[in-house]
């Protein structure tokens, strides 16, 4: 599965409440990023990607990724050309990455480091 787009940081209170409905009771959203239409939440118990689907985006398909099941991650950084950042997740039992696009205005750093507090628990 590979979504793209480029993200900006959003205010982890604000995704809080936006998805609040999603959230299990004393979960926490951590760290959010939003693409185009689509969203991403780092919890304190899973990764969220909220999908976006169709013309009017009014559909929308919410993937709920254990930390546990990511079995590894890459980053990679912008160069001259290509200004954005990726940020690849494999999940055990699945051979292609799930893959998002960062602008440059996100620290790609920062969204590693983020994935790294929870997956290497």
């Amino acid at each position: 599965m590979a979504l793209f787009g480029n993200a900006h940081t959003v205010d982890p209170a604000q995704a809080q409440q936006d998805y609040a409905r999603l959230l299990g009771h004393g979960e926490q959203v951590h760290a959010a990023f939003l693409l185009i239409r689509d969203t991403i939440l780092f919890t304190d118990r899973r990764l969220i990607l909220v999908d976006k689907q169709g013309i009017t985006g009014k559909k929308t398909e919410y993937h709920s990724i254990p930390y546990r099941s990511i079995t590894h991650f890459a980053v990679e950084t912008a160069g001259t050309f290509d200004l954005d950042a990726e940020l690849k997740i494999w999940l055990s039992g699945s051979q292609a990455p799930i893959q998002k696009t960062f602008t440059k205005g996100v620290d790609i750093y920062e969204v590693q480091a983020i994935l790294t507090q929870f997956v290497a628990r």
